[in-house]
């Protein structure tokens, strides 16, 4: 099929017709992708630090992926798991194999539809309604993912939500042990919070939470739709902390830019009834073949450490560069945020100029979510690019 639309100013004016609405668009239209950089339609290149808001942690068309997925395309594309399949049987050994706890896993499509599914499979195993979250926590859109989230904007509009759903601060122990009672069925958290400002735990905090749920035969739900697959210079994110959930939330990066979503349910909880959820989607041969190659990769290009030298550099360039503009720059492996004094929108804005696409996380932290494959010179630029936008004004 041909594309009639060559400029970013049409493909920008036929979407505004069509579109819901619901997104705020950036001023380009993006068309192609290698590695760590975008193409716009009218030929500029960009250094990708949204990073498919996190799914792009191979960075854009890696070529194992991209051959994955040729080859499964002209193979099989749709399989429901009521037929064992092939590619979905290797698939699930293979990440089972790099969690660090026995696991079963129940494959789906999209984060929010992983912390839907890990929030039923908590009632049914527990048989109690309540669910502790934490303040700042993001964990989706949908209803009992929106019910965890916390940010009112989000929130308000869709009230009321799903029920018995509390909130307690980030990394304040005596706080979420006086949240939990007998009806608490399982906490929901993330080992570091992205879209709350780019938060990591504080240390022993998820251990603390671990004992506190385990004495009070509550369920630890941890959502690594973020951290996954690298991005904090782990494979996961909880080997950081050594904590061992009762599920383990993964999404975003676990096909590489395919949709796909797993939760991953600890052995000790066995096999969960037929028929008490499931997923017309979910396991695909397509995204499994995806998942497939990203697994290899991961493993194969030792990602996690490059991440964990690359994020460990780029936070310390970053703090040394004491821009008057910005509090602190925090973070984890290559989940980094600069929190501004001001707005971080201008900011954002600004870095569009100098060729780096960045993200937000809350109002006035600017977020970078790099491909965990960005080359040490993009990293350098962006770091030029940063400290010529925050340093123009105080902002």
């Amino acid at each position: 099929m041909i594309n009639t639309l060559s400029t970013n100013a049409e493909i920008i004016a036929q979407e505004a017709l069509y579109t819901s609405g619901l997104y705020p668009k950036r001023p380009l239209a993006i068309v192609r992708g290698e590695g760590a950089r975008l193409y716009d339609a009218d030929g500029r290149v960009y250094i990708d630090c949204v990073g498919g808001q996190g799914a792009a942690n191979l960075g854009h068309c890696h070529p194992a992926i991209v051959a994955a997925i040729r080859e499964q395309a002209e193979r099989l594309i749709s399989c429901p798991e009521i037929f064992p399949n092939d590619v979905r049987a290797a698939y699930l050994a293979e990440l089972a194999a790099v969690v660090p706890f026995p696991s079963r896993i129940f494959l789906c499509n999209s984060g929010a539809e992983a912390v839907e599914a890990a929030l039923k499979f908590a009632r049914l195993l527990t048989g109690r309604p309540g669910v502790v979250a934490t303040m700042r926590g993001f964990h989706g859109r949908t209803m009992g993912a929106l019910s965890a989230t916390w940010e009112s904007k989000y929130r308000e509009p869709f009230l009321p939500l799903v029920p018995e759903f509390s909130h307690v601060p980030y990394g304040n122990v005596e706080a979420l042990r006086a949240a939990i009672g007998p009806q608490t069925a399982a906490v929901l958290i993330e080992p570091v919070q992205g879209e709350g400002g780019v938060r990591p735990a504080p240390p022993g905090y998820l251990a603390e939470v671990a004992t506190i749920c385990a004495a009070n035969g509550t369920l630890l739900l941890v959502d690594e739709v973020q951290t996954g697959f690298g991005r904090t210079g782990k494979l996961f994110a909880i080997e950081h902390s050594g904590v061992t959930p009762d599920m383990l939330i993964l999404a975003k990066s676990i096909a590489a830019g395919v949709p796909m979503g797993a939760v991953v349910i600890h052995e000790r909880h066995g096999a969960l009834p037929p028929g008490t959820h499931g997923s017309t989607f979910g396991g695909n041969p397509l995204a499994c073949a995806a998942a497939r190659a990203a697994l290899h990769v991961y493993q194969s290009e030792r990602i996690p450490e490059q991440t964990a030298a690359k994020g460990a550099w780029l936070l310390q360039t970053l703090r040394d560069l004491r821009l008057p503009s910005v509090r602190e720059v925090r973070g984890l492996g290559l989940l980094v945020g600069l929190e501004l004094k001001s707005r971080s929108q201008p900011a954002i804005a600004a870095l569009i100029d100098h060729g780096v696409l960045a993200l937000p996380a809350g109002p006035n932290v600017l977020r970078l979510l790099p491909p965990l494959v960005i080359e040490q010179a993009d990293l350098e630029r962006v770091v030029t690019a940063i400290e010529a936008v925050l340093s123009t004004e105080e902002r």
